[in-house]
């Protein structure tokens, strides 16, 4: 069933009812050409979503009635900040879009010493535009509860100030041998953790150094060397499955 995100206000309960706007409306009837009585999910970005029912389509707007209100937990128990060492543009979508399906919350690109990539100030609106497009369309496919928040681009001192406010941070690296990310977390009772990943290549001596001054624990993410785009889904992924809701027991 497709999804679709819509704001809080959009959504009326007193009289069952939901509005889509925007450019999904095209979406709905253009491309997916969908008829009235047709069902389709809402989630209004908070977590609560709802089976429709769809009952008017116009020009600017698609009219819905709430049949039921969806009860499955989406998103998982940690916040996870992603800094992402900013990649060429090419890598950067398949991170924005792999991150946002395996469950990251936020993504925080960051210009590194090493970073390849610049963004030009006269066109990072449109390349934000674009990014959030991407992100948007993967949580819809990948059906979260959020849409996972996209900022920067920071530099590297902004990037370790931001840092402070997570209750725990991580940034693998391809010299550490012995720390992995399961033994740097392990029994953490925390809240939301960040996890900085370089750009191609990779993060210099002096960034790891202020990484760990400001209590970052440097992780090994295995023996092998894993490119940028790959590093950040899997550093993820292994977050989630120790702390939260990827595959680990209840």
């Amino acid at each position: 069933m497709d999804r679709f995100f819509v704001e809080k206000k959009n959504v009326n309960l007193e009289n069952n009812t939901c509005i889509i706007e925007g450019e999904d409306v095209k979406h709905i009837s253009k491309v997916l050409r969908c008829k009235i009585g047709e069902e389709i999910e809402v989630c209004d970005k908070d977590n609560t979503e709802y089976i429709c029912e769809i009952t008017n389509i116009s020009k600017d707007i698609v009219e819905l009635n709430i049949l039921d209100k969806v009860d499955i937990k989406r998103e998982a128990d940690v916040r996870i900040r992603l800094y992402q060492g900013l990649p060429k543009g090419p890598k950067m979508e398949m991170i924005l879009q792999k991150l946002t399906e395996v469950g990251v919350d936020e993504i925080i690109l960051v210009q590194t010493k090493r970073s390849v990539a610049k963004v030009d100030e006269k066109k990072e609106d449109k390349k934000i535009e674009r990014w959030e497009r991407i992100i948007y369309e993967a949580a819809k496919q990948s059906k979260r509860g959020i849409i996972p928040k996209l900022r920067g681009v920071l530099s590297f001192k902004e990037a370790l100030e931001d840092m402070k406010n997570n209750d725990m941070n991580i940034c693998p690296y391809e010299n550490e041998r012995t720390v992995s990310i399961k033994k740097a977390i392990k029994n953490a009772n925390i809240n939301s953790i960040g996890i900085f990943v370089g750009p191609e290549g990779g993060i210099t001596e002096d960034e790891i150094e202020s990484v760990q001054e400001i209590g970052s624990h440097v992780v090994s993410l295995g023996p092998r060397i894993l490119r940028t785009e790959t590093a950040s889904v899997v550093a993820s992924s292994i977050v989630l499955y120790e702390l939260s809701d990827l595959g680990g027991d209840e």
